[in-house]
């Protein structure tokens, strides 16, 4: 099995998010065997893509479970067709259970085009106090709470009670500032101990809620995030309604084939 492993959102490796990167042909393994790849590569996700005429399912997978969506690993899974797969078009299509996912290649930035999740505002009372901040906000979308804290200095300097974090109902915590960062509209970190990532590096699909919460705060259509988190990352951004596009570049790190 041809086997990659990229940088997503990253200008040079070291940096973003790792993603593991396995291309299947035309035919899906087992579950079990997925997940089993996912625990042995140990990154927060490993995306796996089955060619279907001229679009590619895909699925991700954390060393502990299967997840719904997967930003960095989608973009991850692109720049290993555009670059590796002889995949000749500047635009691919991505099939996730009932989500269509694109990404788009201008040189060497990838555009994710995402569907734009729901958020909404809610009572705090219940909610694990998992943080040595104290939100000023309370929200959610579908699959994570998202925390407004009052600066950036806060959420870099944000301490999450791990164990705490680990009982929440849903997938993750994101929590976000306005930033103070020459260049910055905000700033990020998520935690997903449920899940089996602790802190993820760079989390793509987490600006599908940020977005559309930034976007009419600052009322601005396009805006440019960070990922705080210790390998950081940078992400370019755009409301499109009921869509998100999020820009980034990739790194490949390693490629090889995995003997099962």
């Amino acid at each position: 099995m041809r086997f990659y492993q990229v940088d997503s959102f990253a200008e040079k490796v070291f940096e973003g998010n790792p993603a593991g990167v396995c291309v299947l042909g035309n035919k899906w393994i087992t579950d079990d065997l997925m997940q089993k790849i996912a625990m042995e590569n140990n990154l927060s996700e490993t995306a796996f893509v089955v060619r279907n005429g001229d679009v590619f399912e895909i699925r991700w997978f954390t060393p502990t479970v299967e997840v719904p969506i997967c930003g960095h690993g989608t973009l991850a899974a692109a720049h290993v067709f555009f670059n590796h797969e002889n995949y000749k078009e500047n635009k691919i299509t991505f099939i996730a259970g009932d989500k269509t996912l694109y990404v788009t290649k201008n040189e060497d930035l990838l555009t994710l085009d995402f569907p734009a999740d729901k958020v909404w505002q809610i009572d705090p009372a219940g909610m694990v106090d998992c943080f040595n901040f104290k939100p000023i906000e309370f929200w959610r979308g579908t699959e994570e709470y998202m925390l407004i804290f009052e600066n950036e200095q806060q959420v870099r300097d944000t301490v999450c009670d791990l164990q705490k974090a680990s009982k929440i109902d849903l997938s993750g915590i994101i929590i976000t500032a306005e930033a103070s960062t020459k260049g910055l509209d905000f700033v990020s970190r998520y935690f997903g101990p449920k899940i089996g990532i602790d802190e993820d590096p760079v989390t793509g699909s987490a600006y599908t809620l940020l977005m559309p919460f930034w976007s009419k705060k600052m009322n601005k259509d396009k805006l440019t995030a960070a990922q705080v988190s210790r390998r950081g990352g940078t992400l370019y951004l755009e409301n499109c309604g009921n869509r998100i596009k999020i820009s980034g570049k990739a790194v490949t790190y390693l490629i090889g084939e995995i003997f099962i």
